[in-house]
C-alpha cells in the first residue's frame, strides 16, 4: 500500500511539473476534448433538435439530461481506471508515466495563464480587437462591446474563478483519487460548461449537470479560497501589490455575491488581494445579466492586473501542491 502511495506521490509531482512546463499541447489528443466530443454526440442523440422546434417535453428532457450525465461519468471513469490499472500491471514505471501524463492533462494552470497572457499582450500592443477575440476564448460573456477595462476585468475574473475550477479542485481530486477522480471532476466540469446553461435550449436538459457541478465544487471552491488567501499573504511579503488582510476580509463579505454558490469564493479573494471591484452586469448572448459586485474599488483596474491574477494563481497552486505532496509523503513513509 505504501509503495502505491509513493508511486502516486511521484506521479502527482511529475504531473504538476509537466503542466508547468508544457500545459495543454494543442497538437496532441486531449482527454477533455474527447470528453467534450462524447457529450456532444450524446446530446445529439438525447436532445437533438426538439429544443429548437418547439416540440418540448420538459420531464423527458430532464430525464435524458440525467441519463447523459451518468453515461459520461461511467465511460470516463471506466476508461481512465482501465488505462491506469493496465499501465501499472505492465510496469510500475509505465504506471507512473501514465498517471503523470493524465495528471498534466487534468491540471490547467499553465494553459490558463497562457490564454490570459494572450489577452494581456494584445492589450499592451493596443490591439483591442485582438484582445476581445482572445478573451472570448476564455469567457462565456459577450465580448464584442467590451472596452479595454471590460476586457481586463473579464480576464482577471476568469483567472480568479478558474484557479478553483481549473487548478486547485482538480489537484485535490488527483491527490485523493488519482487520474480517475481527476477525470471524473473534469467530466463534471465539462458537462456544466457545455449544457449547464439556463437558456431555452438547456434549461431542462442541462439542469442536472449544472446542479451536479455546484455540488462537486462546493467544498473545493472554499478550500481554494483559503489557499488563495494564503497565497495573497505570501505575495504580500514580496510586493505591495497584494494585500492578504484585505483578501480575507473581502472574502468574508463577498464570497456569496454570485448566482453560483461557488464562483465568488476565489473571485472575492482576488478582488480583495488586488484592491479591485469585479462582477456587475454582463451581456450573455445579447441579454444583460445583473450580478452583484465583488470587492471595493481601491484603485482602477489596469492591464497589469491580468498578470497579477496569474501570479496569484501560481502562488495558490504552489501552496496547495506543497501541502498535498507533503501529506502523501508522510503517508508513504
Amino acid at each position: 500500500m505504501k509503495e502505491l502511495i509513493l508511486f502516486h506521490t511521484i506521479s502527482l509531482t511529475l504531473g504538476i511539473i509537466l503542466d508547468q512546463i508544457i500545459g495543454d499541447p494543442h497538437n496532441m489528443p486531449h482527454p477533455v476534448r474527447l470528453i467534450g466530443s462524447l457529450i456532444f454526440s450524446l446530446e445529439k442523440r438525447l436532445l437533438g433538435n426538439t429544443a429548437d422546434t418547439g416540440e418540448r417535453d420538459g420531464k423527458k428532457e430532464r430525464a435524458n439530461g440525467i441519463l447523459l450525465w451518468f453515461t459520461v461519468m461511467l465511460i470516463v471513469s471506466a476508461m481512465t481506471f482501465l488505462i491506469i490499472v493496465d499501465a501499472y500491471l505492465i510496469s510500475p514505471y509505465l504506471g507512473v508515466l501514465a498517471e503523470s501524463i493524465l495528471g498534466c492533462y487534468i491540471l490547467a494552470a499553465r494553459s490558463l495563464y497562457r490564454e490570459s497572457m494572450s489577452v494581456y499582450e494584445k492589450l499592451k500592443s493596443t490591439d483591442t480587437e485582438g484582445a476581445r477575440y482572445a478573451v472570448s476564448m476564455i469567457v462565456g460573456r459577450d465580448t464584442d462591446c467590451l472596452d479595454e477595462e471590460g476586457i481586463t476585468k473579464a480576464a482577471v475574473e476568469t483567472v480568479a474563478e478558474n484557479t478553483s475550477d481549473g487548478v486547485i479542485a482538480p489537484l485535490i481530486c488527483l491527490t485523493i483519487g488519482g487520474p480517475v477522480f481527476g477525470m471524473i471532476y473534469k467530466a463534471v466540469n465539462t458537462m456544466d460548461s457545455m449544457i449547464g446553461y439556463k437558456n431555452e435550449r438547456y434549461k431542462n436538459f442541462g439542469r442536472f449537470a449544472a446542479r451536479a457541478d455546484d455540488v462537486f465544487n462546493y467544498i473545493p471552491s472554499r478550500i481554494s479560497a483559503l489557499f488563495m488567501i494564503a497565497g495573497s499573504f505570501l505575495l504580500g511579503l514580496l510586493s505591495k501589490e497584494y494585500d492578504g488582510r484585505r483578501a480575507y476580509s473581502i472574502w468574508l463579505r463577498d464570497r456569496r455575491n454570485h448566482s453560483s454558490p461557488n464562483s465568488a469564493q476565489t473571485e472575492s479573494v482576488c478582488a480583495g488581494a488586488l484592491g479591485l471591484k469585479l462582477g456587475g452586469t454582463h451581456l450573455y448572448k445579447g441579454v444583460a445579466v445583473e450580478k452583484p459586485t465583488i470587492g471595493d474599488e481601491i484603485r482602477k483596474i489596469e492591464t497589469d492586473d491580468i498578470k497579477r491574477a496569474g501570479i496569484l494563481m501560481f502562488a495558490t497552486e504552489a501552496i496547495a501542491a506543497v501541502l498535498m505532496i507533503s501529506i502523501l509523503m508522510v503517508l508513504a513513509i
